[in-house]
């Protein structure tokens, strides 16, 4: 039999068991995602934080202990229960969340509450239809039309990047944290609600900080968050970042940073090149990006590969396109994010991995020095 023959036969012969396998797995991605949608109610309504602080209880009890509807919270209860989530002992009648299983779903736990992430699934859900029509059209969804981006987002860094740039990210670069505590000029790109400026402001006082971000909501409750932290240090301005590169003020800046907000921008490319005409020559960008490569194939064994492409496909690649922009996507990748940097004018770049991290890149950029 000819090569082209033993090929034929392989693409028409048709494996039952592999079939079967593969109804199987679609039928466990169906009830998980049912799963996440109730694990991002049961986060936003606090039922895994009352559970968390109860032993076993009653729906009744336990929906009077969260201040909610007992009908839909005992519907909620039975998708926990068959899920495996929630423990339900029927000759009591009560339900219980097992601390190990609170761990990872109450704000008790907030370096690892996967509640958090799940609130992303129904996010993405409600611009599907705007995200069919791009596929048959092309363009892209606005910003705007993704209500609750940045409150989860917000959420999201809170518990993996605030409290780890103490002890984990500032260190990545030596010496920073003693130029903070003297006074350097910072600037967040893409702030957001300015959790972690604001947090850096009031860990060094006699250092100067900016955030800019495209919107108003996020920029209005970052200011809040300074006057409720007493940070007279930090300044926070709508600024969209499209014409960085020719706005940007040259040297002024000793310290740049974005978090997980170069690869959704409109111009990427004119964002990086802004932050180095930006930076002095002896300063430093940190840059803190999605975990993957350029090559679909070498994500495959990601631990959460699936959810980071579909929130690329459905936030951050057509909010781009939207902008008319370049749609790189969060998972554009460490070989293409190497490209942008050094061709933004950056020649000493260094990626770094944290071990309480597994979803990011950390990227220290240092300026390519003039030729003498």
């Amino acid at each position: 039999m000819s090569t082209a023959t033993d090929a034929a036969h392989s693409v028409t012969t048709f494996d039952d068991r592999r079939a079967e396998a593969f109804a199987d797995r679609l039928v466990d991605i169906l009830n998980s995602g049912a799963l996440t949608l109730m694990t991002s109610i049961g986060h936003r309504t606090g039922l895994f934080d009352t559970l968390a602080g109860m032993g076993p209880a009653t729906s009744q009890e336990i929906a009077d202990q969260a201040g909610l509807d007992e009908r839909y919270v005992r519907e909620w209860l039975g998708a926990m229960t068959v899920g495996n989530i929630v423990e339900h002992d029927p000759a009591t009648g009560t339900y219980h969340l097992p601390p190990e299983h609170a761990a990872s779903l109450s704000r008790r736990s907030p370096t690892d509450n996967v509640a958090v992430f799940a609130q992303y699934i129904p996010l993405l859900g409600a611009v599907e239809d705007d995200i069919v029509h791009c596929f048959r059209h092309g363009g892209g969804v606005p910003y705007e039309r993704f209500g609750r981006f940045h409150e989860i987002m917000a959420e999201d860094s809170g518990q993996s990047v605030v409290p780890a740039l103490e002890a984990h990210i500032l260190p990545l670069v030596p010496g920073l944290k003693e130029r903070l505590e003297q006074g350097i000029r910072v600037l967040d790109a893409g702030c957001g609600r300015g959790k972690a400026i604001n947090k850096l402001a009031a860990l060094y006082p006699n250092s100067h900080f900016t955030g800019y971000d495209i919107s108003s909501e996020a920029i209005a409750l970052a200011r809040e968050e300074a006057h409720e932290l007493g940070n007279t240090n930090v300044t926070f301005e709508v600024r969209d970042l499209t014409d960085f590169d020719q706005s940007a003020e040259p040297a002024a800046l000793d310290f740049i940073t974005t978090f997980d907000a170069v690869h959704d921008q409109a111009d990427p490319a004119a964002l990086l090149r802004g932050i180095r005409r930006a930076l002095a020559n002896d300063g430093i960008y940190l840059a803190q990006d999605i975990k993957g490569s350029s090559h679909h194939h070498e994500d495959r064994d990601h631990p959460i590969g699936p959810l980071l492409y579909t929130l690329s496909c459905m936030h951050c690649m057509t909010v781009s396109l939207a902008s008319g922009g370049a749609g790189l996507g969060a998972m554009w990748g460490r070989e293409k994010a190497l490209e942008y940097f050094q061709a933004a004018g950056f020649g000493d770049i260094e990626v770094h991995e944290l071990d309480h991290d597994f979803q990011n890149y950390w990227y220290v950029c240092r300026p390519r020095q003039p030729s003498a």
